[in-house]
């Protein structure tokens, strides 16, 4: 069995492209010219004009919206480059879609990550690189290695040299309290949860906050933003204890449905957002935002799985 390349080759769906050029640029090698199209009836067409025999392959595709479009072209991209001999197939998925459905909180619900896990090995992945997981045992769904990278120090970065001792880190719920917590730890920061309750999906009801905010300036820091709902009601609540300014930092900036609206009419002053998702030139033009490039990191990680190096000092930065 073939388990590495001799050089590196980058790929690119739909999904992020702008990402792909990116991570390419860092990595002074050119764009894959791969063609990724659809036929009348919409059924993908793949076509990669170059040879891929012997290579070390990365094609970059997060799963975003249309999730199952950009989930498609991913599955007949890696199955072209098996089929065309290629050394190893890395699934670059910066945003990992349907990580949410991890688990059966009822009966008969769907485990879909899992689901998901198995097609991706199944079409010829022999690896699959992502950041951030929604829940971090997804790992265990694989039957093949999977590199986790963590969004938190890029975020912290950012933020460590605008912090005092009048910040405080909070998690917009409680099952974001283990995230919010290795944040507050990398920033010196002390830890504020906002504690809530949820009828039914994408809504909320905030309880109460546990943590001193009053006088504060809150720093609300969670994996993704979808509809907004949690983030925005809890920087209200944050507000109605107190606070004297909120922020807002998450790895993958979803922004579905209303979430634009509702970020625009909070009280959060500013929120960071990573380019795991392909962010519109609406939201980049947004003074309320600020994109953060993931490029230099997943270039980095790509040229650590190439070389058989180890991923931990990247995991320690």
């Amino acid at each position: 069995m073939i388990t590495h390349g001799n050089t590196i080759e980058i790929l690119s769906g739909n999904s992020n492209r702008p990402l792909a050029e990116a991570v390419a640029a860092e990595l002074k090698l050119p764009l894959s010219d791969a063609e990724v199209g659809k036929f009348s009836d919409g059924e993908i067409s793949i076509t990669l004009p170059q040879t891929v025999r012997g290579k070390d392959v990365f094609i970059i595709q997060p799963t975003s919206a249309p999730v199952n479009d950009h989930l498609m072209e991913l599955l007949i991209m890696i199955d072209a480059c098996k089929r065309a001999s290629a050394g190893r197939v890395t699934a670059v998925m910066p945003y990992f879609g349907y990580a949410r459905q991890d688990r059966k909180a009822r009966p008969r619900d769907p485990i879909t990550a899992k689901l998901v896990a198995d097609i991706l090995t199944s079409a010829g992945a022999d690896r699959v690189m992502t950041m951030d997981l929604h829940a971090a045992q997804i790992q265990g769904f694989f039957d093949i290695p999977v590199d986790h990278l963590y969004g938190a120090p890029l975020l912290a970065k950012y933020y460590k040299n605008k912090m005092d001792e009048n910040w405080v880190v909070v998690s917009p719920d409680v099952g974001s309290v283990g995230r919010a917590r290795n944040f507050a730890s990398r920033v010196n920061a002390s830890l504020a949860i906002v504690d809530k309750r949820r009828p039914k999906a994408n809504a909320i009801e905030v309880m109460n906050v546990v943590g001193d905010v009053k006088d504060k300036t809150c720093l609300m820091v969670d994996d993704m933003i979808d509809t907004a709902g949690t983030i925005c009601q809890g920087a209200q609540a944050l507000m109605d204890n107190g606070a004297k300014e909120v922020y807002a930092c998450c790895t993958h900036g979803v922004l579905s449905g209303p979430a634009l609206e509702r970020l625009n009419a909070s009280p959060i002053k500013q929120i960071a957002v990573l380019d795991t998702i392909n962010i519109p030139a609406e939201i980049r033009n947004n003074p309320k935002f600020k994109v953060i490039s993931v490029a230099k990191y997943f270039a980095r990680a790509i040229t650590t799985v190439y070389y058989d190096s180890s991923l931990s000092a990247i995991y320690e930065d």
